[in-house]
């Protein structure tokens, strides 16, 4: 009697042992991408440079491809209700090159194009000034996702409604051939520094009993900064002024740029200290030892690397650091410099740093020689990264375009996936509202290219993601324990692949 119960639950186990040990369909497809490479260029909002592009949701056309009412996306002054008269002057346009941008209408306007009867117009071979892109200031300009006070709280006034013709870059033509995801938005909001710890680790730095001059003043909302009695009222008159725009969260999270401890660094080391690290007295980031994808994946025994320009460079000449006129390397924008693992004063650490972090030089080998490790992240130093006040348009479009075209002759190429995105949007205007998600972010709407044998060929994907969207990726792909930051409701980019 007991005999043919036995043998169905005996079935039924073997079925469902199968079902939960079988690779499902998607992972074993995605098991064909042996190489992950992220490219990670600087500070361009979505409508910044592919507004125009044909298909996608943009300035002129919406994601169903219905004209757009210029209207909508009007700016409104301080008190939140008055809209602008024409666009505020670019406050800090020292070479008085964007002048005419203060006779502009209340709208977004072509940066590379002549106005009416005025002179003006800046092509994207020339660097424009820099635009606020920090964590407080986002959301004051999100506005609830109204996306209308971009230019009431920039300090570069009305350029923050600038956008290009990006139909000139290289990295368009590419958007065309292969995927490019239009509804894609940076992981946290503000600036590079917070977006670069989003893009390895979906989580913010703290820095514990943090000297008070370094945290923010806001009020009640918790997320608008605190004026300064004497801040103009209106944009049009004046950049806005704070008590104390910093670099933490009242509560100690770092949200603004901040130096690591560890060289290369924006800080020296101390007088007769030791050369591998930042001076302490002078408040860099404190180490941290929360958990990085790059733990994740080796815990699995994945390699990976992040490669940097100008990496070798600034380690043994601090002149090449924040240094417009040279290569510009950018600390803040290397952020497992920033974390215990590699510190370069342990043995360990040292270890780490020779496995993990490496020279752009090293990426070029590894590229012709067929031996990129199986994910790999390359930031550019600072002068062919696209950041607007110290680099151009053209000339990282230019850079991050060889890089792929060269990852194409690569012996891996068959069996690889190149994500080119940006880590926030520079301070520049988008359209679209991002999505609700929680304290950090998401911020704004950025680019993201997704470019493989394996890619969707002239697709534009409306796919939900952010930065985070990322990390689930890399996580699918290699079947790793996911990092608790990782937003549930983003995509994993597999929407993007056949």
């Amino acid at each position: 009697m007991w005999q043919l119960p036995v043998m169905i639950v005996i079935s039924l186990l073997s079925a469902w042992n199968y079902l939960v040990a079988a690779p499902r369909k998607d992972n074993v497809s995605l098991s064909k991408i042996e190489t992950i490479v992220v490219i990670y260029a600087e500070n361009r909002s979505f409508d910044n440079l592919y507004g125009l592009f044909p298909g996608a949701n943009g300035i002129l056309k919406n994601a169903e491809g219905k004209l757009n009412d210029f209207n909508d996306f009007k700016q409104v002054d301080r008190d939140g209700v008055t809209p602008l008269l024409h666009l505020p002057s670019v406050w800090n346009d020292s070479g008085n090159t964007l002048s005419f941008i203060k006779e502009l209408p209340d709208a977004p306007f072509r940066i590379d194009s002549q106005h009416r009867a005025l002179s003006g117009g800046l092509m994207p071979d020339k660097a424009t000034p820099d635009l606020v892109h920090r964590f407080y200031n986002n959301q004051m300009q999100i506005n609830n996702g109204k996306n209308n006070m971009f230019a009431a709280w920039s300090d570069a006034g009305g350029l923050t409604m600038g956008y290009y013709d990006g139909s000139v870059m290289q990295l368009w033509k590419l958007a065309k051939k292969y995927t490019l995801a239009d509804n894609f938005f940076m992981g946290a909001f503000g600036g590079s520094f917070l977006n670069h710890f989003w893009l390895i680790s979906a989580s913010t730095p703290t820095y514990p009993d943090a000297p008070a001059n370094l945290r923010s003043s806001v009020d009640t909302t918790g997320i608008k900064l605190t004026l300064a009695e004497k801040s103009p009222v209106s944009a049009i008159t004046g950049k806005a002024i704070y008590v104390a725009d910093q670099a933490l969260t009242p509560d100690g999270y770092a949200v603004n740029t901040l130096q690591p401890s560890f060289q290369p660094s924006g800080i020296p080391p101390s007088s007769g200290g030791n050369n591998q690290l930042a001076d302490v007295t002078k408040n860099p980031l404190p180490p941290q030892d929360f958990r990085t994808i790059g733990d994740a994946l080796s815990a699995k025994s994945v390699s990976w690397v992040w490669y940097a320009g100008a990496w070798n460079e600034a380690l043994t000449n601090r002149g090449v650091i924040n240094n417009n006129k040279t290569s510009n390397f950018q600390p803040h924008h290397q952020p497992f410099n920033y974390f215990k693992r590699f510190d370069p004063t342990t043995d360990a650490g040292s270890h780490e740093r020779k496995i993990h972090l490496k020279d752009y030089t090293d990426l070029q080998k590894d590229i012709t020689t067929g031996t990129l490790p199986s994910v790999v992240f390359y930031k550019p130093q600072g002068n062919l990264n696209q950041h607007p006040g110290y680099a151009d348009v053209m000339s990282g479009d230019k850079h991050i375009a060889k890089v792929i075209h060269d990852l194409q002759k690569s012996p891996q190429w068959k069996k690889m996936a190149i994500i080119v995105t940006y880590d926030e949007n520079g301070g520049f205007w988008d359209h679209v509202a991002p999505p609700k998600g929680d304290r950090w972010g998401p911020g704004i709407r950025i680019p993201a290219i997704i470019i493989s044998p394996f890619a969707k060929t002239h697709f534009v994907d409306h796919t939900y993601y952010d930065t985070t969207s990322i990390l689930k990726f890399i996580t699918k792909r290699f079947e790793l324990e996911p990092l608790p930051g990782v937003r549930l409701q983003a995509g994993d980019l597999t929407n993007a692949f056949h």
